[in-house]
């Protein structure tokens, strides 16, 4: 019988793609494609699109309830996956958003990109926290294996579940093909329908308080204020829970008109507006990858980023990095790209040679590699 691995796949959500979303859409993509003696079974937890049956040896199957809340994660996982799971008794259960059956009889390969809400477990929801906290520990123990996203993440899971090193294998991300460098009339275009025809710096993101968009928005307004310039501010992103302190900041800054939010955008869109950036300036204080990163790179403009968690890590040296918890350094960050033309194509030139690391097909044939070990 053919080898046959079920996989959770709930955040296959059309025009809805996230990081985790899209870390497992383009390693699966390739994974069934390029191994087409295994069966896969793909769990969605609602209707799906055909555009996520890859191939011909994928068979999906829609599970219910729909899981987005932490009572529902845990009927999913622990009941109607867990049922599945052990009916088939799969070769494998891979979960790229991390959640296991606990108790399932197979093998567990979760992918656990990072472990943020350990650290600031005041940034989720109170039952959301308490639910990760008290779960992720368990699925670490029960997992075969586990990929993660950097080696920053393999090191904190490891040494904060106490789980030996040797088990967790690191799966970089990868990059967007929709990504490119823009020509003159592609920026002009695109700065006329988001800042008025001005420059301005940009965050990609989930509006999330972790994302540190307080202290962006504080540092942006010092450099308005020390810069007289028009430079506007760009935030482009779903919002999520926790936002009222940001919206408070965009209000009291003094350059509320300047800092624009663009919502969730088409993947064309995004590209037009990270390929017209005069820089990404994206100041987590907790980032397992961190993929606007790398799709920056691919766009060719400068950035400002961390120099915490897993950001000095995947940006290496094409950047400016800044304590995400000093508002005058990424001030003094602005201002430096601001007007520093030569250092601006020192930061792209080096973004060239830092993006070579990250690849999707890369990804997946290290995910691929994780799996075999697994089994």
């Amino acid at each position: 019988m053919p080898v046959q691995i079920v996989v959770n796949t709930r955040l296959l959500l059309k025009d809805k793609l996230e990081g985790m979303g899209w870390f497992t859409y383009q390693t699966l993509k390739r994974i069934t494609r390029d191994n087409p003696d295994v069966h896969f079974v793909f769990l969605f937890d609602r209707d799906f699109d055909e555009e996520f049956v890859f191939s011909e040896n994928i068979t999906p199957l829609i599970i219910g309830p729909q899981a987005r809340h932490p009572s529902l994660y845990y009927w999913w996982f622990q009941y109607s996956v867990k049922n599945i799971l052990n009916q088939m008794r799969p070769d494998l259960f891979l979960s790229s958003d991390g959640f296991l059956s606990l108790g399932a009889k197979c093998r567990q390969l979760p992918v656990i990109h990072d472990i943020n809400f350990l650290h600031y477990p005041k940034d989720s929801k109170w039952l959301t926290s308490k639910y990760y906290n008290y779960y992720f520990p368990k699925f670490a123990q029960e997992a075969t294996r586990i990929a993660t996203v950097s080696e920053f993440s393999k090191n904190d899971i490891a040494y904060n579940y106490k789980i030996n090193p040797e088990k967790i294998d690191v799966v970089y991300n990868g990059i967007n093909s929709f990504f490119r460098r823009l020509n003159e009339v592609e920026k002009s275009t695109t700065k006329q329908k988001y800042s008025n025809g001005t420059d301005y710096f940009l965050f990609v993101g989930s509006l999330h308080p972790r994302k540190n968009l307080v202290n962006l928005i504080d540092a942006f307004s010092l450099f308005k204020k020390e810069s007289s310039s028009d430079l506007k501010l760009v935030l482009a992103g779903p919002s999520f829970w926790g936002l009222s302190d940001t919206y408070k900041t965009i209000k009291e800054s003094g350059c509320e008109t300047d800092i624009v939010l663009t919502g969730r955008l088409e993947n064309e869109e995004l590209a037009n507006l990270m390929g017209s950036a005069l820089a990404l300036t994206f100041i987590p204080y907790y980032e397992g990858f961190g993929i606007p990163l790398v799709e920056a790179m691919e766009a060719q403009i400068p950035i400002i980023a961390s120099n915490v968690s897993s950001i000095p890590e995947v940006l290496g040296d094409a950047g400016l990095l800044v304590n995400p918890f000093d508002t005058m350094e990424i001030k003094h960050a602005m201002l430096q790209l601001h007007t520093d033309k030569t250092l601006q194509v020192k930061l792209v030139e080096k973004g060239l040679i830092q993006k070579q690391k990250f690849s999707w097909d890369n990804s997946a044939g290290l995910l691929w590699q994780s799996i075999l070990k697994a089994l």
